[in-house]
């Protein structure tokens, strides 16, 4: 979660620093907040879905006249779709334009230029920021002494889900700027600004209860169905942390549906003019039991640089898949390998013959060829009631970017991406890759550390899921339902999925006035449905946010379409969908139109002239991080364009020289502190790597040779679990082959049964502990042992225990 303050930012013409930058070590550029003098916000709630509407009045308290700059850090589910900011002598509003649309007069031209693709600070903001994110950022203009900036934002939100079924909205620092940092901007002990909080609430289902971690009005219900409810802050905003709340809507179900009215204005059949009905799907999945036989279809992608580094690795990874799944692996380079033409059954045969089968490590298949291997799986069918699922590697960034994730985007539904990148040039990809398909990606910083990243992605892959999924309707003759986005095959346990489906035509039996949805999928080889009956007469307050949502679900389709080149009309649906909905896109951007205004005492001639209007700088940038930094901390260095060119221009002539000098002293070796370029395309989000590695806490300490002995027994592992008992794992526990043999309880018919309980035992040496690489692998042992020798058990364990000088307790295996 984006935890920045931001807000209203100026330059400092004082000598004060207080949240000042150093530039090298010659230049400060001191920055500092505009204090919040009141805030006004109104939350809409409609099951899952939130709009926002704040009204926030900043005063400038300082003596001398402040530049300042709007800064509000979006959420990876927030939109803006409407901004503007009145003064006493100007308003400005962000407005949405076509990148190809022309200014009719040169003057125009000149401005649009200036406002959107002059931005000279672009570069230099995103390069010194500690934190990753997406930001909404509108130049203001200047602020006399004395004077106040109401500005009013709104923004549409997807609520996350929690286990219970409640939604969780948090209201954004920039609302309530709590930090102890902003306070003392404001040379205040206690927060210096009145902040009122509303929050309209509405369900079919009812609203059931309201919690938070501040005190809130009695809950007043507005409907005598309970349907619609509202609760507001009481009394002053509580300083310290950030405002939450949980609704809760009747009882949590598998499927529910909220039926949103469109826009009256809109013409029919439009994506704002028709009903909009908004799915939760929410199915009750299990947790799955470690080691025990699990569906799924796993596709291992690796580029020929990562088997010259860690071929044992995969080995250890593929060991740690379930019985009962189905496996392929693809080396891709100038041309495509796979192992098998389609993906194969988990035996000991199959895994054998596909480590045969790879590459070797010092060969080389030329540049990667990503994209086509994607298209060739793409192709290929997985088999029936097994989910699929990609682990991709990528040692560098392959040389088509956008087309490789608009390929992952069209098949979104259908599989989850898990992606790891050993370099920072390809991490906005592997990202790209993950949030797109609802995976994980990671970077991988050593040989060693791979392991536990991968291991830690496929853990959360080995989770049951809700498999072939599909949605039903029915609906009065004359309508009928689009699900914009399609419906994903697989929901996993843990995980929800929030639909937006448009009912278009007009019933001919306007006496029937609901509509039933049936939710069909298969779980751990058993049909499941639910069915659910919902108002056709829509509801909602005509804030449209069920449809803004959806518009933005649209235009994440398209997307990939308008980027592959297929045609102009993507593109110009795209466009259309976001005008209309005010949510941007890659092909639309946002110019800030600042309207001057004439003093209400005035009555003289020039009084009768139209307003002037100009275009200053208004965007949505990425701000890429540091991967040095440990932490975000609340700096206000962002500032506006047009005041630090000439450093800006000294900045970047610094890096150059700096980088032209390591280039000589290190004959050729790249700076830690360089950046790539960002991608062409917003489907590209420009990532922290260091977010990436801090995704995943910390192991070890581990040495190379704990790791190359757990590798060792790892692959003497068959893929049932089990050991065999021979020389091999005699090496390993480095004890003599023939006083295990001696060693083994008269009660044991099965030598496998003996080595295996020797091998957990290892495992769980009292000076060792593997669990954390282990874990899988040791479930797979535990559950063989257990469906073939648990009247055994004890008295193996306590054999093994005195052959190898251990302590391990029975209930590793589960006694």
């Amino acid at each position: 979660m984006w935890r920045q303050s931001f807000g209203l930012l100026a330059k400092s013409y004082s000598h004060d620093t207080t949240g000042s930058f150093l530039l090298g070590k010659w230049l400060h550029v001191p920055l500092s907040t505009v204090p919040l003098c009141s805030a006004v916000v109104d939350v809409a709630i409609q099951d899952y879905v939130a709009d926002v509407a704040s009204e926030l009045i900043y005063q400038n308290k300082s003596q001398v006249s402040r530049e300042v700059l709007f800064v509000f850090p979006l959420g990876p589910h927030m939109a803006v779709y409407s901004f503007q900011a009145c003064s006493e002598d100007a308003k400005v509003q962000a407005m949405l334009r076509d990148e190809l649309s022309v200014p009719p007069l040169p003057t125009q031209a000149q401005q649009l230029h200036e406002a959107t693709g002059g931005w000279e600070n672009l570069e230099y903001l995103q390069d010194q920021s500690d934190c990753a994110g997406e930001m909404f950022a509108c130049f203001l203009g200047t602020l006399p002494p004395g004077r106040e900036v109401v500005v009013t934002l709104r923004y549409v939100q997807e609520l996350p889900r929690e286990p219970d079924g409640a939604a969780h909205f948090v209201l954004p620092p920039t609302l309530h700027p709590h930090t102890k940092h902003y306070a003392w901007n404001c040379l205040a002990s206690k927060l210096p600004y009145s902040l009122l909080l509303t929050a309209s609430l509405q369900s079919p289902r009812g609203v059931a209860n309201v919690q938070a971690n501040f005190a809130l009005t009695p809950l007043i219900y507005t409907a005598r169905d309970r349907s619609t409810a509202q609760v507001s802050l009481a009394g002053r905003p509580p300083g310290g942390h950030d405002l939450e709340l949980l609704v809760y809507f009747g009882e949590p179900t598998a499927v529910s549906a909220v039926v949103e009215k469109g826009d009256p204005e809109a013409p029919p059949g439009s994506l704002l003019g028709d009903p909009m009905v908004l799915v939760m799907l929410a199915p009750s999945i299990p947790e799955a039991v470690p080691g025990q036989r699990l569906s799924g279809e796993f596709i291992f992608l690796l580029d020929t640089t990562f088997l010259k580094h860690a071929q044992d690795s995969l080995l250890f990874l593929l060991k740690s898949l379930p019985l009962g799944c189905y496996f392929n692996i693809y080396c891709y380079g100038e041309s495509s390998v796979g192992i098998y033409p389609q993906s194969v059954a988990y035996t000991q045969d199959n895994l054998t013959e596909a480590m045969r089968r790879i590459p070797s490590a010092g060969s080389s298949l030329g540049d990667t060829n990503l994209l086509g291997t994607l298209r060739s799986i793409y192709n290929t069918s997985r088999p029936r009631g097994h989910t699929r699922q990609l682990f991709i590697f990528m040692a560098g960034p392959p040389p088509d970017k956008e087309a490789i994730a608009a390929e992952v985007c069209r098949h979104r539904n259908s599989h989850r991406c898990f992606s790891f990148c050993f370099s920072e040039d390809s991490a906005a990809l592997a990202t790209a890759l993950a949030s797109e398909t609802g995976g994980e990606a990671a970077y991988v910083s050593s040989d060693n550390s791979m392991i536990f990243v991968v291991l830690k992605c496929l853990k959360r892959a080995l989770k049951l899921a809700a498999e072939e999924v599909s949605l039903s309707w029915t609906l009065p003759c004359g309508l009928e339902v689009e699900v914009l986005g399609g419906t994903p095959q697989s929901i996993f346990q843990g995980q929800h999925s929030l639909l937006y489906a448009q009912i278009h035509g007009q019933a001919q039996d306007t006496t029937v006035a609901k509509g039933v949805m049936t939710l069909k999928y298969s779980l751990d080889g058993q049909d499941v449905s639910h069915s659910i009956e919902f108002p056709l007469c829509p509801q909602g307050d005509g804030r449209l946010a069920g449809h803004r949502l959806a518009a933005r679900c649209l235009l994440k389709r398209l997307l990939p379409e308008a980027a592959s080149g297929s045609g102009d009309e993507p593109r110009h649906r795209a466009v259309e969908i976001s005008l209309a909905a005010g949510i941007i896109c890659p092909f639309t951007s946002y110019v800030g139109v600042r309207t001057s205004q004439r003093v209400t005492w005035y009555r003289g001639p020039l009084a009768l002239l139209p307003p002037r209007q100009s275009l200053i700088p208004c965007q949505t940038i990425e701000l890429r991080g540091s991967i040095m930094s440990s932490s975000c901390h609340r700096r206000a260095i962002w500032v506006p364009p047009g005041w630090l060119t000439a450093v800006c221009a000294s900045w970047l002539a610094l890096r150059r020289l700096t980088h032209g000098l390591a280039h000589l002293s290190q004959q050729g070796a790249c700076s830690k502190a360089c950046k790539p370029p960002p991608p062409p395309l917003s489907s590209l989000k420009d990532v922290n790597p260091r977010e990436l590695v801090l995704r995943f806490p910390s192991f070890g300490p581990w040495s190379t040779k704990d790791i190359a002995e757990c590798q060792e027994l790892v692959a003497l592992q068959n893929v049932d679990g089990s050991w065999a008992l021979g020389s091999g794992l005699a090496s390993v526990l480095e004890v003599d082959e023939a006083e295990i043999k001696g060693k083994m309880p008269g009660e044991v018919l099965e030598p496998s049964i003996w080595a295996t309980v020797l091998a957990v035992t290892w495992l769980n040496r009292n000076d060792k502990c593997y669990r954390d690489i282990c874990e899988l692998l040791e479930a797979k042992a535990v559950t063989w042992l257990c469906s073939r020798a648990v009247s055994q058990l004890d008295k193996c364990l306590e054999a093994a225990n005195t052959l190898l000088g251990t302590t391990v307790e029975p209930s590793v295996f589960r006694l």
